[in-house]
C-alpha cells in the first residue's frame, strides 16, 4: 500500500492504491482517490495519515532505514546512579566546599564538576582519570559535557598543591599538607555542631603500587601489601569516626611504616579537628613499645590487638586464665550469629580482652595447619622474621592475672 500522483489535465491528484495480483498479473487498486495535491498539501491530510501510519508501523520504518542505511546513531545514557550520588554531594557539603576554595582561583572550567566526576567513576568503577573520561559518555552527569580529560588532571593537581610554609604546623613528618586536607577539616566543620565529639578513631593502611615514572616524592620500595616488591608504591591511610564516616586520609611514601604512623597521625588529628578526648583503634601491625609509651604519656586511651602467642602478657595473663568466658553480645545487620564470649583481665593499668566467637572451639580461635604444627610436641619454635611485629615492653616482676 502506498500514495501515487497521477496527472490528468493541467492538475495533480494523489490516490492510496495497493498492488494486487489478478490472472498472473499485479495491478494497482486504488482505495482513496486523495484529491488534488494542492488541496492535500494545504490540509495535511497525507502528513495526518503518513504519522498514523507511523504509529502502527515503526519496526517496519527502522528497518527501513536500515536499508537505505541512514539510521540515526543512537545513545542511551544513564541517570541513576549520577542523581543518587550528587544529592549526598550536597547534602555532605563537598560542593559547596570546593566551589568556595576554587572561587578565586579563576578556572576557565568547573573545577568542582571535575572533582564530582572523578568521584562518581571511583565510586562506581575504581579506574583513572584517563578511564573516567571514558567512562562519563554513559552516563548523563549534569555539567560535565564540556569538562575534557587535562580537566580531570588539573582538579587532582589541585587537590594536591602544597600550603604555604605558615599552614605547615601540623604535618606529618611523611608528607606536607596540601589543599586536600583544607577540604576535609572544612567537610568537617561544616557536618560538626554543639554536640559533636571523636570519642572514637578508627586507622587503617594500605599500599598501592605503580607503573612507569612518576611519583618522586611518594614512591619508594617498601613492605607489599599486593606481594609487587619490584614496584615502587605508596601507602595510603584512611581515619573514619565512630558513625563510619571517614574523616582524612593520608598518602605517604611508600617505606613508611605502620608502627612509625601512628603517633603522628595522632597528633595531626588533634591538631586538625581540636578534638579534646580520643580513643585509638588500630590493629596490631601498629603496636610498639614507644608507641605505647607515646600513648601513655599524652594520656590517650586506646584499643590496640596483640598477637596471642608472641605477646608475653597474653600469654602469662590471658591464655593461662582460667576465668570463665562471658557472654557479649555485638548486634551487626544481617549476621544473627554475633554472640561472642569475652574474658577480661587486668594487669596495672591495662586490661586484656580475649574473644571466643562461635565455631571456633573453647580456645577461641580455629587452629590452621601451621598452629598444629607449632603446637605439636617437639616442634622448633619459628624464628622472628622481619615481617613480625616487635614484642610488647616485659612484664614486671610479681605480675598476675
Amino acid at each position: 500500500m502506498y500514495v501515487r500522483e497521477k496527472q490528468i489535465g493541467p492538475y495533480r491528484y494523489l490516490y492510496l492504491v495497493e498492488s494486487v495480483r489478478e490472472g498472473g498479473r499485479i495491478k494497482q487498486r486504488i482505495i482513496k482517490n486523495l484529491g488534488r495535491k494542492e488541496h492535500v498539501d494545504a490540509n495535511g491530510d497525507l502528513d495526518r495519515l503518513a504519522r498514523s501510519a507511523a504509529r502502527m508501523a515503526q519496526r517496519s520504518m527502522v528497518l527501513s532505514l536500515l536499508d537505505q542505511g541512514s539510521v540515526p546513531a543512537l545513545a542511551t545514557h544513564r541517570i541513576g546512579p549520577p542523581l543518587a550520588f550528587e544529592r549526598l554531594w550536597k547534602e555532605t557539603g563537598c560542593r559547596a566546599v570546593i566551589d568556595g576554595l576554587a572561587a578565586t582561583r579563576g578556572f576557565g572550567f568547573s573545577l568542582e564538576r571535575a572533582c564530582f566526576l572523578t568521584v562518581l567513576h571511583r565510586l562506581m568503577v575504581s579506574g583513572s582519570d584517563r578511564s573516567a573520561d571514558a567512562w562519563r559518555e554513559d552516563y548523563r552527569i549534569d555539567g560535565t559535557d564540556d569538562l575534557a580529560l587535562h580537566h580531570l588532571y588539573r582538579a587532582m593537581g589541585w587537590l594536591g598543591e602544597e600550603l604555604p610554609d605558615t599552614e605547615q604546623t601540623d604535618r606529618t613528618p611523611f608528607a606536607p599538607r596540601c589543599l586536600k586536607d583544607v577540604v576535609e577539616e572544612r567537610l568537617f566543620e561544616a557536618r560538626r555542631d554543639l554536640f559533636s565529639e571523636l570519642s572514637v578513631v578508627f586507622m587503617d593502611t594500605t599500599s598501592l603500587y605503580f607503573e612507569g615514572a612518576g611519583g618522586e616524592t611518594l614512591g619508594q620500595r617498601g613492605h607489599s601489601k599486593d606481594h609487587r616488591p619490584d614496584l615502587m608504591q605508596m601507602i595510603v591511610a584512611v581515619v573514619m569516626d565512630q558513625r563510619g564516616r571517614p574523616l582524612c586520609c593520608e598518602m605517604w611514601p611508600g617505606n613508611t611504616t605502620d608502627v612509625t604512623a601512628l603517633i603522628p597521625v595522632v597528633d595531626r588529628l588533634r591538631a586538625r579537628f581540636g578534638i579534646a578526648r580520643v580513643c585509638v583503634v588500630a590493629d596490631r601491625g601498629m603496636i610498639s613499645a614507644s608507641t605505647l609509651a607515646a600513648l601513655e604519656a599524652r594520656g590517650l586511651d586506646y584499643i590496640l590487638g596483640v598477637r596471642e602467642r608472641t605477646a608475653k602478657e597474653v600469654r602469662t595473663l590471658v591464655l593461662d586464665d582460667d576465668a570463665p568466658f562471658v557472654p557479649l553480645m555485638i548486634p551487626r545487620t544481617g549476621r544473627p550469629d554475633t554472640e561472642l564470649e569475652a574474658k577480661a583481665v587486668t594487669f596495672g593499668k591495662r586490661r586484656y580482652y580475649r574473644l571466643s566467637q562461635p565455631g571456633r572451639g573453647r580456645e577461641g580461635r580455629r587452629r590452621s595447619g601451621g598452629d598444629r604444627r607449632r603446637l605439636a610436641p617437639g616442634a622448633a619454635p619459628r624464628r622472628q622474621g622481619a615481617g613480625r611485629q616487635p614484642r610488647l615492653p616485659p612484664l614486671p616482676q610479681g605480675a598476675r592475672g
